[in-house]
């Protein structure tokens, strides 16, 4: 299946599968332990139903947003991913220029195998940078120092990360950082020419902004423990809020309550995630969970919502739940793994044709007018 043939996201994912080999394709791809919640993520988007009303004028739709005093082409953004070189190299440097080139913000990862300051000049202004605190304060603080200095203007913090998932495939795969090139990884990369060869290009991939203290990992665990803290707290937060003097806000947010804090400690915004289902395989999907954070602090705080988000109709969805944005990662890694800048270029394409068609057959000519009378059912 050539790149214009490819109707949707999904159809994305199953070019990119076949491209890369299976140990790298499954560190996107996969979730933790059962899965189960990275199918909620999806499935439950289906579940909110929205009722169209016709004979309104659809002539021209305009999908044009405002987040914290900025203009973006779309009302979706490029969701933080770690290691993603990995999947398909030379990811991070070509989705930071996608975003650029689209007007949509990319959130640059801690975990990311380019550096934050390349990435910083790469999106040109439309980078965001996403924080792992760790264990360490002076890794976290030399972090932010450096997202500072790179131009960056909006802080990521991620929360959901207090224990490090649990990841089967990951596990299956003997996934190692560096990569060990075991005899089952040596064939794997034999049967996947191209992915090969480009790597070789690129070299091989490891978490970059961390690249003094990794010397010695031996495996994603070892990582791990380094972009975690199990005693991030409130007061941590709060600390945070005071140093960072751009827009901050806290990716990992579910529960109603924790939304409240955030408005207290003064954070410009939150994301609604479980981290894409990699990090537990229990809890809400994250449409599940976006109602009753958006009846708590909906007009206090910008509300953000990612995981799941596979169609153009899933980001109506969120925003008549009560979302203002939207982000999406594994849909522009499907892109650029199923054919690099190309397909990058077209899983924007697609989520951007189905959010325009879904607007038209909705009866909205405004993405920014859409909200709860648009709702039907939610089972």
């Amino acid at each position: 299946m050539g790149l214009e043939r490819a109707a949707s996201i999904n159809d994305l994912r199953l070019r990119a599968k076949r491209r890369i080999p299976r140990f790298a394709f499954d560190l996107v791809d996969g979730g933790a332990e059962n899965e189960r919640n990275l199918r909620r993520n999806s499935e439950a988007f289906e579940e909110v139903e929205l009722t169209p009303r016709y004979m309104m004028d659809v002539s021209q739709i305009d999908i044009e947003t405002t987040l914290f005093g900025r203009t973006f082409d779309a009302p979706f953004g490029m969701a933080p991913i770690g290691m993603l070189n990995a999947f398909w190299p030379g990811a991070d440097l070509t989705l930071a220029k996608l975003c650029k080139a689209r007007n949509i913000p990319y959130v640059a990862s801690s975990a990311a195998s380019t550096t934050l300051e390349q990435l910083a000049e790469a999106a040109n202004g439309n980078g965001w940078f996403q924080l792992y605190v760790s264990s360490d304060a002076d890794v976290s603080e030399g972090l932010i120092a450096r997202a500072e200095a790179a131009g960056y203007t909006t802080l990521m913090v991620t929360a959901d990360v207090p224990a490090a998932g649990k990841r089967d495939r990951d596990i299956r795969n003997q996934l190692a950082v560096p990569f060990r090139f075991t005899p089952e990884v040596v064939l794997q990369c034999m049967a996947k020419p191209r992915w090969a060869l480009t790597s070789l290009r690129h070299g091989i991939p490891n978490v970059a902004n961390y690249a003094d203290l990794l010397q010695s990992a031996t495996s994603y665990a070892d990582v791990q423990k380094t972009l975690i803290t199990p005693g991030f707290t409130w007061d941590d937060l709060k600390a945070l809020r005071a140093r960072w003097k751009g827009k901050l806000l806290v990716k990992g947010i579910l529960h109603p309550q924790d939304a409240e804090k955030c408005v207290q400690l003064g954070c410009d915004g939150i994301v609604v995630s479980n981290h894409g289902g990699r990090q537990v395989a229990f809890g809400p999907s994250t449409i599940q969970a976006l109602p009753t954070i958006a009846d708590a602090v909906a007009g206090r705080m910008k509300i953000i919502l990612d995981s799941g988000i596979r169609r153009g109709a899933d980001i109506v969805r969120a925003k008549a739940l009560g979302a203002d944005f939207a982000f999406s990662g594994r849909a522009f890694a499907y892109g650029v793994g199923a054919g690099g800048q190309a397909g990058a270029e077209r899983a924007f394409e697609i989520l951007q044709l189905e959010l325009i068609r879904a607007l038209g057959q909705l009866g909205v000519p405004s993405f920014e007018d859409v909200g709860p009378s648009e709702l039907s059912t939610f089972r």
